[in-house]
């Protein structure tokens, strides 16, 4: 579940409306993330198949935010969640041919359980028994759902600090390749000395990335052989290697990384997938003309908990990402706005302060 993307935005809308403080944003994003992670985990792995999570079990985490900031006590907010599951949608059909539907997918969640909360607010009632109920969420979206993880150690493990950060510019089933042939990439040096690159990895992921020669930026984004290529031959894989130059109708374009393409086996071993997803493992072998092997594997990509990433490189991402559009002054006032939301008085206000600047009003 990508939390962050509906449940941020729709917690910052109702509190910038709301003139929340800043302290109850941050609870909000909180109260997100639990509803968000929790729905998430009791329905998944079989959820997976066929249902993009940040649509669907997202929603309810939009709408926990947006409750918590309009102060709906528990009746109203279960009405909300009942509500939110009604509305709550997507499906991964659109990773066939590389369709938008994907980045509307948290846009609509955001959308669909800020309106759930509005909705409850104002006495409008949703099904009491969303989750659990005889043609429920679990029911309907799942293939034996787990209902304990709704409940375990609700109220002294926050699911927010579980969360993970991307440190590359593509799905994250694929950066703990990413990692391993990082890792490996000064070692063999010239890439047109490879002569094979096998990858280990888990089964539900690798439905998600089996794309092997993408046409265009998108289907890029979730080829695994397209972004291990891509770290081993230009050592980064950011933004700028989604360009769209890089692609056409015949596949990459760009020769270095097209050669590579074929040279990449993937492989699906049954000891990686029974550690998902509390694992997202992956194992790397490079063959070189030499004769030499280079190995390396990974339980989890960096910047997940268990490999966590240093402030300063989140940091630094946020300030990659916004600059280019926005100047580099503009980058570092929003850092440290975010440093400073704890004490807002006035979201609203907050927000409206970041704006003269910029250019953006």
């Amino acid at each position: 579940v990508h939390g962050a993307a509906p449940i941020v935005p729709a917690a910052l809308a109702v509190a910038e409306r709301e003139g929340a403080s800043g302290r109850a944003f941050l609870l909000a994003v909180a109260l997100g993330y639990e509803a968000a992670l929790r729905v998430g985990e009791a329905v998944n792995p079989s959820h997976y198949r066929f249902f993009h999570p940040t649509g669907t079990a997202a929603t309810f985490g939009a709408a926990a935010a947006a409750g918590s900031l309009l102060g709906l006590d528990a009746d109203r907010m279960l009405d909300a969640f009942g509500t939110a599951g009604t509305t709550a949608a997507g499906l991964w059909e659109f990773n066939a041919d590389g369709a938008m539907s994907k980045g509307l997918h948290p846009g609509k969640a955001a959308f669909n359980g800020v309106l759930a909360a509005d909705l409850a607010a104002q006495g409008f009632t949703g099904a009491s028994r969303i989750l659990e109920g005889e043609r429920g969420f679990f029911a309907a979206m799942s293939d034996g759902a787990d209902h304990t993880r709704i409940t375990d150690g609700l109220g002294e493990c926050w699911k927010v600090e579980e969360n993970g950060y991307k440190l590359h510019a593509c799905c994250g089933h694929t950066h703990t390749a990413i990692d391993a042939a990082l890792a490996l990439r000064a070692e063999v040096g010239d890439p047109t000395a490879i002569t094979e690159i096998r990858v280990a990895t888990y089964g539900p992921g690798w439905e998600i990335v089996k794309e092997a020669n993408p046409r265009t930026p998108y289907a890029a984004k979730f080829s695994l052989a397209y972004v291990v290529a891509t770290a081993l031959v230009e050592g980064r894989v950011g933004l700028e290697q989604f360009s769209p130059e890089r692609f056409g109708p015949e596949g990459v374009a760009e020769p270095r990384i097209a050669a590579l393409l074929p040279k990449v086996r993937v492989t699906v071993e049954p000891t990686l997938t029974a550690a998902y997803p509390a694992a997202w493992p992956a194992r790397l072998a490079i063959h070189l003309a030499n004769g030499r092997t280079l190995a390396a594997s990974a339980a989890y990509p960096r910047g997940h908990p268990e490999v966590a990433a240093p402030v300063a490189e989140l940091e630094a991402k946020a300030r990659g990402l916004i600059a280019p559009l926005y100047g580099a002054a503009f980058a570092n006032r929003v850092v440290a706005a975010v440093w400073a939301l704890r004490n807002a008085e006035d979201m609203g206000v907050a927000m409206r302060d970041l704006l003269p600047d910029a250019g953006l009003g």
